[in-house]
């Protein structure tokens, strides 16, 4: 009995469907159940397609107007669904592209053909010249020269491009081939450039360069990590009509390479993973809390995944559910940090109450007694004191004088001597005794009790996924590290320090007890926004201080992002009704195109003036509060605070700010840090409007 043909969906399928209309999925997708079913049935009319340089890319028809483009093997059992589009323009797409296996990682690969790259490189070249008006200048030196040929092939380099990419000079000339690469070949010719040597960049993938390759055996090609990071294979009619039911969600389907090698497989102790905006840290740590559910929790014991807010934590498990068997769900237990915390501490009997605004109601009343203890002569404002509270005492868990007097207060600016640390600590002194005689604590100061609790009540978790790591402080990570004992697998974090906007503490996991030696990769790739944003939003951070979540720094020239669009624009009026009759005209552009708008303020009553403003308008919009759900699929106008928009992502993003907001005084780096956020939040255009 033969088996039945294997059949798959490439990464380039599905981006494609996600575009076509809804009446036309339908008929796509009843296709492609067919075609699943039995890709060699006499019912499907493979026809050749004129002028393709590939002869195994073959069409079929969906319906008149309508032709799916295939990969049909000469010999062998495996069937790729490639690209689906009108007759022309399915043709079209068919003639430039080729399908071959690397002859030295194995991989399957798409690419376009050298008479489709020759122009681009050509066009790329004449765009840099005019630009440095310099079209005499005789050609740089190859980016690549010193590379072998294995060694190109060995980066995911197709070895019919091998001419056009030894000719590349300059990082533009690489960037425009970037869509008609394989990816793992332009991020590894993109992070050779950069300065990484071939080796290092295969350390961090799966890639295996010392086997014997059959470049004829398609059916094990596809099986390989790098081809399962664009194409997969559909084992039955349930799986295919999941996937095509959901199109844009690629993210359950697909992994990266380097993404996938991360996810998966034993890690000695805890793993710490660094990514700008972008790279995809929330999706890893995903697949890896699904793998290790799925192979390291027992009977008794699950998987704990947090993060810093309730919003984040719910949209994630929703993914998760998305992502994994209920089977596997049921080995995972997603909740922010402080809810975890709040059961914890009320299943032990914990009889005090925790504060999470020190500015209302009897925490503010406490504070305000508190202060009546300061010294008056020192001079010192209010406010110092609040951050001091803030920053040293609570942040490092000081609870005696002699401890205050030897606290280290890096970056807070006042030096203080022994005699001022000792006038100033009967303020932070009297502030705990007030709360203690109200049965409240401050957040850090639960976590503290919490760790006590732990010693003797350990919890069941055979790993933590930690995902927003960099706006944990150090009473989280002291938790964190408390709730599962040192080994294999414990604690993996995902964060990026550009994006701190929750905690002004930094914490190095190193003086929480966490050791991340050898155990810390970073992500550079950008998939969200384009590389037009990512810069803006980037210089919006120069001469901020960007900490790599362990005592050292981020460096960002690595960083990239995969496509490119227009710049973000910048709008200036004098007054709020100005700016918002300018968000008139964005969001009826957007509605139009079908394009996703969030509309992005610091605060929620600049939030509450802009949906009052759209509906005036009749235009149909969602005020994302802070208990309200997003709605990805919906074409409405989203309004979110900057804090709000965290972690979600949308085609466009309406920066709506005032004139002096990150420009000066004591909070300019963290408004800084939310323009950042917000303005990455968008996938293809940004709009900054100030007033």
């Amino acid at each position: 009995m033969s088996l039945k043909p294997k059949v798959a969906l490439s990464q380039d399928f599905l981006a494609r469907l996600a575009k076509i209309p809804g009446s036309v999925q339908g008929k796509i997708l009843k296709w492609a159940l067919k075609f699943q079913n039995d890709p060699t049935s006499s019912g499907i009319n493979y026809e050749s397609i004129n002028g393709a340089r590939d002869p195994n890319l073959k069409s079929v028809r969906v319906d008149q107007d309508w032709r799916g483009i295939v990969f049909k093997p000469p010999a062998g059992d495996v069937y790729v669904l490639l690209y689906v589009d009108h007759h022309d323009d399915a043709y079209r797409w068919a003639e430039g592209k080729k399908l071959a296996v690397n002859p030295v990682t194995g991989a399957l690969q798409v690419f376009a053909v050298e008479s489709v790259m020759e122009p681009v490189l050509a066009q790329a070249r004449s765009e840099a010249a005019t630009h440095r008006e310099i079209e005499t200048e005789a050609p740089s030196a190859s980016l690549f020269g010193e590379q072998s040929d294995h060694e190109l092939l060995s980066l995911g380099a197709p070895a019919e491009l091998l001419g056009q990419l030894r000719s590349i000079a300059t990082d533009v000339e690489l960037d425009a081939l970037q869509s008609l690469l394989p990816v793992e070949a332009y991020e590894g010719l993109f992070l050779v450039a950069a300065g990484d040597t071939v080796a290092q960049v295969l350390g961090a993938r799966e890639t295996r360069v010392d086997q014997k390759v059959n470049t004829d055996d398609f059916a094990g090609a596809i099986e390989t990590p790098e081809s399962q990071a664009r194409f997969i294979v559909v084992a039955d009619e349930e799986t295919m009509t999941a996937i095509l039911n959901a199109p844009l969600a690629q993210w359950r389907v697909f992994l990266h390479p380097t993404q996938r090698k991360l996810s998966i497989g034993d890690r000695s102790g805890s793993m710490r993973v660094l990514g700008g905006a972008g790279t995809g840290k929330t999706v890893l740590a995903m697949h890896r809390a699904k793998w290790l559910a799925e192979n390291r929790a027992s009977s008794d014991s699950k998987v704990f995944f947090t993060t810093f807010t309730r919003n984040l934590a719910a949209d994630i498990e929703d993914n998760l559910k998305t992502l994994c068997p209920p089977a596997t769900m049921q080995k995972i237990e997603v909740k922010n940090l402080d809810a975890w915390v709040h059961g914890f501490l009320r299943r032990h009997k914990y009889e005090h109450a925790i504060i999470y605004n020190r500015n209302a109601g009897e925490a503010a009343e406490a504070w305000q007694r508190a202060l009546a203890l300061q010294d008056t002569s020192m001079g010192l404002p209010s406010t110092f004191y609040e951050e001091e509270l803030e920053r040293v005492v609570l942040a490092q868990g000081v609870t005696t004088r002699d401890e205050y007097r030897m606290a280290k207060r890096a970056g807070r600016g006042t030096i203080l001597s022994r005699s001022k640390r000792d006038a100033i600590w009967p303020v932070f002194e009297e502030y705990r005794a007030q709360l203690a005689s109200r049965k409240l604590k401050e957040v850090d100061d639960a976590y503290r009790d919490a760790v006590s609790l732990l010693r003797n009540a350990p919890v069941t978790y055979c790993a933590a996924v930690i995902d927003e790591t960099q706006d944990f402080g150090p009473q989280a990570l002291k938790l964190l590290r408390a709730m599962l004992p040192t080994g294999e697998n414990d604690l993996f974090f995902v964060g990026d320090g550009h994006q701190r906007i929750y905690s002004r503490n930094r914490a190095a996991m190193s003086a929480c007890g966490i050791n991340i030696r050898g155990r810390s990769r970073k992500l550079y790739l950008n998939y969200r926004t384009t590389e037009e944003i990512r810069l803006q939003a980037v210089a919006v951070l120069e001469g901020c201080e960007v900490d790599d979540l362990d005592d050292g720094s981020d460096e960002v020239k690595r960083y990239k992002s995969i496509s490119h669009g227009p710049a973000p624009e910048h709008l200036q009026f004098q007054h709020l009704d100005e700016a918002l009759r300018a968000i008139d005209v964005i969001a009826a552009a957007s509605r139009d195109g079908g394009e996703s708008l969030c509309v992005i303020a610091p605060t929620q009553a600049m939030t509450e003036a802009v949906a009052r403003h759209l509906k005036e308008c009749d235009i149909s919009t969602k005020l994302l509060g802070p208990e309200e759900r997003d709605q990805p699929d919906s074409t409405t106008v989203r309004i979110a605070t900057m804090h709000r928009a965290k972690g979600l992502e949308f085609d466009e993003v309406a920066l709506l700010i005032p004139e002096a907001w990150g420009k000066s005084g004591d909070r300019a780096q963290d408004q800084r840090r939310l323009q950042y956020v917000a303005m990455t939040r968008a996938k293809r255009k940004v709009t900054v409007i100030r007033y």
